[in-house]
């Protein structure tokens, strides 16, 4: 359960930093942007599959890009939170991009468990590390 709450987190800091990169893109504040994580978290649970699966061949076709307009999609249907508004076709395509780098690099710091983890190298010989 930990681990869902970090990610969560990670998820509303990837929302406001996308928010403050991006005009089209508007978080009132973190709450909102919480909020926000929250929909997004439940509908790439949700929705997200079932619609990879519905636009399969549209995806092989374009070589899966048009997964970008998936993404899209649902960050604009995230939209339904108050204080969470995105604006504009391509602003969602750039924003889920966006939003899915940052969170990509702060999760690569997030164990299973939700804590920081790091893996701790000694150097045995000339160039062998254990």
């Amino acid at each position: 359960m930990n681990g869902l709450l970090v990610r969560w987190l990670v998820l509303t800091c990837a929302i406001l930093v996308t928010s403050y990169i991006f005009d089209g893109i508007y978080a009132s504040g973190f709450f909102s942007a919480f909020f926000a994580a929250a929909v997004l978290g439940i509908f790439n649970a949700v929705l997200r599959p079932i619609l990879l699966i519905i636009t399969l061949p549209i995806n092989i076709l374009s070589l899966g890009l048009f997964t970008f307009v998936i993404n899209a999609m649902l960050l604009n249907m995230a939209g339904i939170i108050p204080g969470f508004e995105v604006r504009g076709f391509w602003t969602a395509v750039f924003g889920s991009l966006t939003i899915s780098i940052v969170s990509w690099v702060l999760n690569v710091f997030i164990n299973e468990r939700g804590a920081v983890g790091y893996i701790d190298l000694n150097k045995k010989g000339n160039a062998q590390w254990e």
